[in-house]
Parts: structure tokens; C-alpha cells; sequence
């Protein structure tokens, strides 16, 4: 197995060409990483000032031990999944999928393009695609027997199915993105026989990256960080992208929680969970999400110490493959067990 320093390397030297990240500056932020203080493993080298830690720190949640854990409906085997070095091999690829994603996002940010309705009647526009092409273009670079499973083009693979699936969301929150407002972003997940191993959140105009990878810390832009303490529902802040997604019953269940928190708040698509990780919300509840709206972001919530389920407290589980229709779930994420079982207690999902 490679050791934590060669593997910091592998990842530095995948990112060396990538543009200088330059976070939003917050209030007692610390000084910039130096080459002379490397971050952690696994973390890139488009380095700027963190977010601080707030509150705190939760110990890193436990690597899953071999055997069968509850998942909705289904019971997903456990297997050790692949060795460190392969981790590293994956994470520099989707740090450079999420660099040439990001590339096309900027290009077309806050300029004027045809917006397209889907089926659904969901916006979709040309940055959509061309940003799920360019990150399909260097994973199948990397790993031509990886299947793919993307919002724009689904399943691209030429067997039926793949122990190894990227799954990819090139632009979460495409209405932010067309109406300028820079709170979407790109999500990327591997999954490994069904299990997601590896997440990322990329903002690209904010110039702002969350990596989650299975048994270590999530990092945002290199420094490791940790959801907040957050006991009582009654002091928790809560997001949601839209009240307005809610149907008949998730309306009514989604009502009692908003009832009992702190502050509600809407409208940041997977920037909320980005902010769940970092320790600034505790919670964020929605209705419908599909697989490539969430599988990234479980590894970046565990392994920031939070919790991500269903609304029923099931593990959220989905295995792609030629056949797979991208049903939607009900999700509730927390940065405290305490309160994520409250919200369970409300929801009353059945």
C-alpha cells in the first residue's frame, strides 16, 4: 500500500496545471496553506484560505466493517473495496473532471444561451452537456472499463453493468446557474458495487472544492473539517432548495420539522450540504432528489461526522446499471444524530 506522502504527492502533481482556487474570505479566517505545510491526504493542491471549523470537532466517523447493513428495501453486502492507492488514482481523476467541468461553467456563467426543458420540464442548457462531456471524456480517459451514469446522457457503458459506476451532475441547481446566482454546483460520485467511496462538491465560481472519501476526513479545499454540535432541533438551521417541491404529504411532514427549528432557510441545491459539512447548517431536508442529486454528497457528509438517510432513517442506496430508471427519494441530512433523529420523529415517514 502507498504511504500518505505518496499519495498527497499523486494529487498534487494531477492539480498542478488547475487554476488557483480563491475561497470567499469569512471573518477569522487563517492564513493560506504553504508548500511547507502540505494539507492532509488526499487533499489537491489548488489551495487557498479554509473555511474555519466551527464549534466542535466530532471524531471521523468509523470505516464500515464487513458484513450487511439495512439499505431502504435492500441489504447491501459490505466488501474492504479498493486499496488506498487505488483511492488516490480515483481522487486525482475526479479532482480533474471536476477541474474541466468547471472550465465549461465558467465560460458559459452569467452569459446568454438557449435553456432547454426536459421531459420533466426541468431546465437543462448547453453548460449542462458540455460540462458532463468534458468530465465523461478524462474518466473514460483514465478507466475505460468504468461505467458512467450522468443526469444528461444516463447509462454509458458497453456492459449492462460495472462493479465501479461514476455517477455525475454536472450542474446541480441549473436555475441558480441561469439566473446568475453562484450557490449550484458540480457533483461527482463513485460507487463501488453500489457503495459510494468517493464525492465531490465543486463551486466553480467561487472557486470552492468538498471531497469525500470512504474511512477519511472530508476537506474542503485541502483542510480538513467537521459538522458542528447541534443537539436540539429547536436550534437547528435548516435548508431546503424550494418549500414549493414539496407534495400533499412530504409538504405536510416537511411543515413539522420547519415548525420546530431555528431558522428555515431555501435555495441552495447542494451548496446546503456543502455548508451542512463545513459545520454552518445542521440540517437539510428534501423531497424527490434523484441519485445523482445525492450519492455525492454522502461521503462528503460522513466524513465530515454527519448523517445523510432517507426520510425513514434508511441508508440511501442505489446500484446503476443499463436497466436503472433514476427514481427520486426523500433526504435528510444532519450534522448531529441527535437531531437528525428528531427530524426522523417528525417527518413521520412511513
Amino acid at each position: 500500500m502507498a504511504s500518505c506522502a505518496h499519495l498527497a504527492k499523486m494529487l498534487a502533481q494531477s492539480h498542478l496545471s488547475a487554476q488557483t482556487r480563491a475561497p470567499i474570505i469569512f471573518p477569522s479566517v487563517p492564513s493560506p496553506i504553504s508548500r511547507s505545510n502540505p494539507p492532509n491526504l488526499l487533499s489537491f493542491s489548488a489551495l487557498g484560505s479554509p473555511i474555519p471549523v466551527p464549534l466542535a470537532l466530532k471524531s471521523p466517523p468509523p470505516m464500515a466493517s464487513a458484513g450487511a447493513v439495512p439499505s431502504g428495501n435492500h441489504t447491501q453486502a459490505l466488501d474492504p473495496g479498493p486499496e488506498e492507492d487505488e483511492l488516490g488514482r480515483f481522487a486525482g481523476v475526479a479532482n480533474r473532471a471536476a477541474d474541466a467541468a468547471g472550465e465549461v461553467i465558467q465560460k458559459y456563467f452569467r452569459k446568454k444561451f438557449e435553456i432547454l426543458d426536459k421531459e420533466d420540464l426541468s431546465p437543462v442548457t448547453i453548460a449542462d452537456q458540455a460540462a458532463e462531456e468534458a468530465m465523461v471524456s478524462i474518466i473514460l480517459g483514465s478507466f475505460p472499463a468504468h461505467a458512467i451514469y450522468g443526469e444528461e446522457k444516463g447509462w454509458r457503458c458497453k456492459e449492462k453493468s460495472a462493479d465501479y459506476v461514476w455517477v455525475l451532475d454536472p450542474i446541480d441547481g441549473t436555475k441558480s446557474f441561469i439566473t446568475g446566482k453562484p450557490l449550484f454546483g458540480t457533483l461527482i460520485a463513485l460507487l463501488h458495487k453500489g457503495k459510494p467511496i468517493l464525492g465531490i462538491i465543486d463551486q466553480p465560481i467561487l472557486k470552492e472544492r468538498w471531497v469525500g472519501i470512504t474511512g477519511k476526513r472530508t476537506t474542503l479545499n485541502g483542510e480538513e473539517l467537521s459538522t458542528r454540535v447541534c443537539t436540539k432541533i429547536s436550534q437547528a438551521y435548516l435548508y431546503t432548495t424550494s418549500p414549493h417541491l414539496f407534495k400533499k404529504e412530504a409538504e405536510e411532514a416537511f411543515g413539522r420539522v420547519r415548525s420546530k427549528v431555528k431558522v428555515p432557510l431555501y435555495g441552495c441545491d447542494c451548496y446546503a450540504y456543502a455548508l451542512l459539512a463545513s459545520g454552518f447548517v445542521d440540517l437539510v431536508i428534501e423531497s424527490g432528489l434523484k441519485p445523482y442529486d445525492f450519492l455525492a454528497l454522502i461521503p462528503v457528509i460522513e466524513g465530515a461526522g454527519g448523517i445523510i438517510t432517507d426520510w425513514k432513517g434508511h441508508r440511501l442506496y442505489w446500484e446503476p446499471s443499463l436497466d436503472s430508471r433514476a427514481q427520486g427519494f426523500n433526504v435528510v441530512a444532519a450534522g448531529d444524530k441527535q437531531v437528525h433523529q428528531q427530524a426522523l420523529d417528525l417527518l413521520q415517514w412511513q
